[in-house]
């Protein structure tokens, strides 16, 4: 078995709320879910030689509708750049 440390930390009584709802809901201790979504949120982050503008906003990518698909690539949209 691993070692663990403990450790202490507030929550929002909303996020506590969650939190035991879904514990109960997986039949799983808080600690552990608590673990669980570090883990995947904290193994999904960009290393730092990977944080780049993109990387770092890569889920926004697209997110806004009604605009042009790039505009780097549409000459338009350069008229007097650099000027």
């Amino acid at each position: 078995m691993k070692t663990m440390t403990t450790i202490s930390l507030k929550l929002p009584d909303r996020l506590l709320e969650l939190l035991k709802a879904e514990s109960r809901a997986r039949r799983t201790t808080k600690s552990s879910l608590v673990r669980e979504c570090l883990e995947l949120t904290l193994a999904a982050r960009p290393q730092a030689d990977d944080a780049t503008c993109y990387g770092l906003a890569r889920d926004l990518a697209g997110s806004v509708k009604g605009l042009p698909g790039d505009l780097a690539t549409n000459p338009a949209y350069l008229e007097g750049f650099g000027r």
